[in-house]
C-alpha cells in the first residue's frame, strides 16, 4: 500500500480511534480506581471435599461453591471483577458457561497494597478455581500488563474450565500504574512476578491434591503480554513445575536489548511530528524502531494509550534516576524537555540500569514444550523486536525442537481493536485456543502428535474470525 493510501486510511479511522481512546480510557480508570467489594450470595451446588481446603502459605482465603465458575456466572455473583479483563477480547467471542465448582480467593503475605480487589487493599492476591468435572490437570496464569488476578478470566479461565482444567491466577505481587513503587532496588517489582507465579503454582498443586485426592497429572502455564513473559521465564527457570506452556505475545526483557526502552522512546520522539505533518523521516524512524508500516492506522491509539505510559512507568522501574526527583517522568513531553522520556537513550545509560534489566532477562533456554503466538501488526510489542528475537534465542540455545512459533497475520496486541478495525485486524484468541489444544496433544502424546511447523497463520478469506483459527 502506498503512503497516500496509508494516510487516507489513517485519517478515515481517526474518529473511530478517538472514540476507542475515550472508551478504553474509562476502562483504565475503572481498572485502577474501582475497589472490589464482597461477593453477593451465590447458589450452593454440591462441592465435595471443601471443608478442609487450605491454600498453603496464604494469609487470607475465602471459599465459595458456585453453580458457574465462568464469567457469565461470576459477574452475577460478584466473584470476578470485569474491570480486570475489560478490553482484551473481541465482541462476539463465544465462551462456555455453566461450569460448577469451587472458587478460592485469597492472598499471600506481602507488604504492598496496590490491589483493591475483594476490599483487601493487599497485593499477592490469587484466585483458584476447581471444577466439579475435573480432567486431572491444572492451568497457571499471571496477569498481563499491570492488571490484577481476574484479568485472564474471560480469555483463558472460561475456556480451560470448560475443558475440565483447574485454574489459578496471580496478580504477580504488584499491579496498577504505580507498580514500580514496590521493591527496594530497580527491577525488584518485576522480579517479584516470578516468585509469585512459583508460589501460586506450588500452592495450587497442593490444593488440587486436597480437593480431588490426587495431584494434577499435567500442569500448564500460559498468559498474554506480561503473562506470556512469565511463561517464557518459568519454562527457562522452573521447568520442573510445568508440562509446557503457551506464550501469547510475551514481553521481551534483554539487558543488551531489544527491550521496551530500545524502541518506545522513538515513538514518543517521532510520532507527534508524524501525526502533525506526515513527515516522512518521522515515519521512517518508527518503522526503523520495529513498528510494521502496515500498523500505521493503530499508531494514534497506541501513542495516546500505550506508548507514553508504558515507557514512563517501566523506565521508572528499571531506571528511576533518569528523571531525577520526578516519578515516571512527564506525560507526553516534547523532545528537549529535561527528563523527557522521548529522549531516553538506553544504550548510554549507566551499567546499573542494564544490570537491573539483566536480573529479569530471558535466555531462550526453555526446558519444556512452548508454543508462541504473536500478531504481525502488534503495535505495542513489535513482532520483529520481540518474538522474532526470542525465537532466535531459543534456536541459539539449541532448544528449537521444544518450540513452535506462529505469527498471526493482522493480529495485534489486544483483540478489542478488531471491533473498530474489522477489515484490517483479526483476533488472536481463537488461534490461542487452537494452540493450547495443540500443546496438550504434543505433551500428552509424548511428542507423537506434533503441532504444525512454526510459520505464518494467514488470514482466511471468510469464516468466523472471532471464534475459529487453524494453525496450518
Amino acid at each position: 500500500m502506498d503512503r497516500d493510501s496509508r494516510i487516507a486510511r489513517h485519517t478515515s479511522r481517526r474518529s473511530a480511534g478517538i472514540r476507542l481512546f475515550f472508551t478504553l480510557g474509562l476502562l483504565v480508570t475503572a481498572l485502577f480506581a474501582v475497589g472490589f467489594g464482597a461477593p453477593a450470595r451465590a447458589a450452593a451446588p454440591s462441592c465435595p471435599n471443601t471443608e478442609a481446603l487450605r491454600v498453603p502459605g496464604a494469609e487470607q482465603q475465602k471459599l465459595a461453591c458456585l453453580d458457574d465458575l465462568t464469567t457469565a456466572g461470576l459477574v452475577q455473583t460478584g466473584h470476578t471483577n470485569p474491570a480486570d479483563w475489560a478490553g482484551l477480547n473481541a465482541a462476539g467471542t463465544q465462551n462456555p458457561t455453566g461450569v460448577a465448582g469451587v472458587q478460592i480467593d485469597g492472598y499471600f503475605p506481602d507488604t504492598s497494597t496496590f490491589n483493591t480487589n475483594n476490599g483487601w487493599n493487599h497485593d499477592a492476591q490469587f484466585v483458584i478455581r476447581l471444577p466439579n468435572n475435573w480432567n486431572g490437570k491444572l492451568v497457571i496464569t499471571g496477569a498481563p500488563g499491570v492488571r490484577r488476578q481476574y484479568a485472564n478470566d474471560f480469555i483463558i479461565s472460561d475456556w480451560v474450565l470448560a475443558q475440565g482444567y483447574a485454574f489459578a491466577s496471580t496478580d504477580k505481587g504488584n499491579s496498577g500504574l504505580f507498580f514500580f513503587r514496590d521493591g527496594v532496588a530497580p527491577g525488584d517489582a518485576v522480579a517479584e512476578w516470578h516468585d509469585r507465579v512459583t508460589e501460586l503454582t506450588i500452592a495450587a498443586k497442593a490444593v488440587v491434591l486436597q480437593h480431588y485426592r490426587k495431584p494434577p497429572k499435567r500442569t500448564y502455564i500460559t498468559g498474554i503480554s506480561n503473562g506470556g513473559y512469565l511463561v517464557r521465564y518459568a519454562l527457562e527457570n522452573s521447568p520442573w513445575l510445568y508440562s509446557g506452556g503457551v506464550d501469547w505475545e510475551g514481553t521481551l526483557f534483554l539487558a543488551e536489548g531489544p527491550n521496551l526502552f530500545t524502541y518506545l522512546p522513538a515513538t514518543l520522539k517521532n510520532y507527534p511530528r508524524y501525526a502533525a505533518t506526515r513527515d516522512q523521516a518521522a515515519f521512517d524512524a518508527l518503522v526503523a524502531a520495529g513498528f510494521p508500516p502496515e500498523s500505521e492506522f493503530l499508531w494514534d491509539f497506541h501513542y495516546n494509550v500505550y506508548w507514553d505510559l508504558t515507557q514512563r512507568i517501566y523506565r521508572e522501574e528499571f531506571d528511576p534516576d533518569y528523571d531525577g526527583d520526578l516519578e515516571a517522568g512527564i506525560p507526553f513531553c516534547s523532545s528537549g524537555t529535561p527528563g523527557c522520556d522521548a529522549d531516553y537513550d538506553y544504550a548510554n545509560r549507566p551499567q546499573a540500569v542494564k544490570d537491573a534489566v539483566a536480573k529479569v532477562s530471558l535466555t531462550g533456554k526453555i526446558r519444556r514444550p512452548l508454543i508462541t503466538l504473536h500478531g504481525a501488526l502488534d503495535a505495542l510489542l513489535p513482532i520483529s523486536t520481540d518474538s522474532d528475537v526470542y525465537a532466535e534465542l531459543i534456536e541459539q540455545a539449541r532448544r528449537s525442537p521444544l518450540h513452535r512459533y506462529y505469527a498471526v497475520e493482522d493480529g495485534t496486541h489486544v483483540d478489542v481493536l478488531y471491533d473498530f478495525f474489522p477489515d484490517e485486524l483479526r483476533p488472536i484468541l481463537p488461534c490461542y485456543r487452537t494452540a493450547f489444544t495443540a500443546l496438550e496433544a504434543w505433551v500428552e502424546s509424548r511428542g507423537a502428535e506434533r503441532p504444525p511447523d512454526s510459520g505464518f497463520i494467514s488470514r482466511p478469506d471468510g469464516g468466523d474470525l472471532v471464534n475459529s483459527c487453524a494453525l496450518s
